[in-house]
C-alpha cells in the first residue's frame, strides 16, 4: 500500500468562537500540515447552517498558499450550480498561479439544500447543472474559446486569459452514497472524492463506487485511475484509547447531536442522551469515527483499503471534537506514526534490526578483535586482568566505564 494523506476542512465549527480567530486557527492548521508533510488540504463552500463558515474556498486557499510551500490545495468542493462556469474557471486558474501550481478543483452539486433555497435553485436540477458546468469548465481550462448557451448561463466567444501553470489543473467530483458522483467522475475522466465514506451507508457503498467510475469511463472513452480516488475518514488520535476518549467524547457528542442530527437531519437522525452513548455508537467497529491510537487508525485504513479495492489518497476530516492543542497533537501523531506504517516506510528499519539480532557472528568477531588488541597491550592487559576480564569482551560497551577512564588516562 502506498497512499497519499490529506485533510478536509468543511469546516464543522461549533457556534460560539470568534469567527476571525476561527479562520486564523484553520490557517495555522494548514501550515502545520504542510510542515508535517501531508500531501493535500481541502476546504468547502457553504453559505448557511452556522457551523460551515467558508463561503469562498478560493479565498481561503489563497491565504493558505501564502503560509505553505508544498501541500496541494483543493476546493472541497465548489458548488458549480451556484456560479457562472467562466468565473469558476478563471478564479481557479488565478488560485493555481498564486500557489505556484498547487491548486486542485473539487466540484459538487451543492451539499446544503438551505444554500440552494437562498439562491432560488431547485435541488432537482443541481446534479445536471454540475455535469453541464464541468464539461464547459474543462474546455476553458484546455484553452478553448467557447460559445455556449443554456437555461442558466451563457458564454459568447469566451476564453481564459491565463491557463493552469503546469498545463492541466487536477479535477475531482464529490460523492456521497449514490452512483451519480462516480458516474460523473468517469464521464469526465476526473478524480473522485468519496465524502460518504464517513457514514455506515457510505462504507457499505465503497466496494461498488469505483465500478461506477470505470463503467462510465468506458462508456465515454475516458480512463479511470484509482490514484485519483480520495476517501474520507474521521478520527481523533492520542497516546492511548483512554486519553483519546477523554479528549474527544464531549465534542463528538455535541457535533453529532447539534449539527449532524438537529441541524442537518432532524427527520431521520438519531440523537443520543449522553456523550458515552454517542461515543459507543459512533466509534463501534464499522462506525463513522476512529477515536484511539495510531494503531487503531492504521487498522481502519487497511480495512477501508481492502474494502474499496484500493484508493490513492486518504483524507482526514478536520473536526472540532477536542481542544486545539489536542487536535494539533492528533495530526502530528498521524504524520509521525500512521503515515509511515501504512506506506511501509519502517519495514527496512525493522528488517535491519532483526537481521542484526539474528546474525551475531560479526559482533562476536568484533569482540575478538578488541580482545586481541587488549591482550597485545601490556598496560591494558594488566588493567583488564585486575578487573577479572582477562581481555574477554564482545563489544566496547562491555568494558566498565571506570576501566575505560583508567585506560584513557
Amino acid at each position: 500500500m502506498n497512499i497519499r494523506f490529506g485533510a478536509f476542512l468543511a469546516p464543522h465549527h461549533p457556534i460560539g468562537e470568534h469567527p476571525v480567530l476561527q479562520y486564523r486557527r484553520d490557517l495555522d492548521l494548514v501550515e502545520q500540515l504542510d510542515k508535517l508533510g501531508f500531501d493535500e488540504f481541502w476546504c468547502g463552500e457553504h453559505h448557511s447552517t452556522g457551523w460551515e463558515v467558508i463561503p469562498s474556498p478560493e479565498m481561503f486557499l489563497a491565504a493558505a498558499g501564502e503560509r505553505t510551500r508544498r501541500i496541494m490545495l483543493g476546493t472541497g468542493v465548489l458548488s458549480l450550480p451556484y456560479h457562472h462556469p467562466f468565473h469558476v474557471a478563471d478564479r481557479m486558474v488565478q488560485l493555481d498561479l498564486m500557489t505556484n501550481g498547487r491548486a486542485i478543483m473539487g466540484t459538487g452539486p451543492g451539499a446544503l439544500a438551505s444554500d440552494a433555497k437562498m439562491l432560488g435553485i431547485d435541488p432537482m436540477v443541481l446534479r445536471d447543472r454540475q455535469d453541464e458546468a464541468l464539461g464547459v469548465i474543462k474546455r476553458l481550462l484546455a484553452g478553448e474559446r467557447v460559445t455556449y448557451e443554456c437555461e442558466w448561463f451563457k458564454m459568447v466567444d469566451a476564453r481564459l486569459q491565463a491557463l493552469p501553470l503546469r498545463g492541466e489543473l487536477p479535477l475531482a467530483v464529490a460523492s456521497m452514497v449514490s452512483p451519480s458522483g462516480p458516474e460523473l467522475a468517469g464521464k469526465h475522466g476526473v478524480g473522485l472524492f468519496s465524502i460518504g465514506s464517513m457514514s455506515p451507508a457510505g462504507v457499505m457503498a465503497m466496494p461498488h463506487q469505483w465500478s461506477f467510475v470505470e463503467e462510465a469511463a468506458r462508456l465515454h472513452g475516458q480512463t479511470a485511475d484509482r490514484s485519483t480516488w480520495r476517501v474520507l475518514a474521521n478520527w481523533h488520535i492520542a497516546e492511548t484509547r483512554e486519553i483519546a476518549r477523554a479528549q474527544a467524547m464531549a465534542g463528538l457528542h455535541r457535533w453529532h447531536n447539534e449539527y449532524s442530527v438537529a441541524t442537518l437531519n432532524p427527520e431521520a437522525g438519531i440523537s443520543y442522551a449522553t456523550p458515552e452513548e454517542t461515543f459507543e455508537a459512533l466509534t463501534a467497529p464499522g462506525g463513522p469515527a476512529v477515536v484511539g491510537t495510531p494503531d487503531d487508525l492504521v487498522a481502519r485504513i487497511r480495512e477501508l483499503y481492502e474494502l474499496s479495492g484500493g484508493f490513492g489518497c486518504l483524507i482526514g476530516f478536520v473536526n472540532d471534537w477536542a481542544l486545539p492543542d489536542h487536535i494539533a497533537r492528533s495530526w502530528d501523531m498521524v504524520a509521525r506514526y500512521v503515515v509511515p506504517e501504512v506506506n511501509g516506510l519502517l519495514s527496512g528499519f525493522r528488517e535491519s534490526r532483526q537481521h542484526v539480532m539474528d546474525d551475531r557472528a560479526p559482533f562476536l568477531r568484533a569482540g575478538e578483535a578488541i580482545g586481541a588488541k587488549i591482550m597485545a597491550n601490556d598496560h591494558a592487559r594488566d588493567v583488564f586482568a585486575a578487573e577479572g576480564l582477562n581481555g574477554q569482551t564482545t563489544l566496547p560497551a562491555a568494558v566498565p566505564q571506570h576501566s575505560q577512564a583508567t585506560t584513557a588516562g
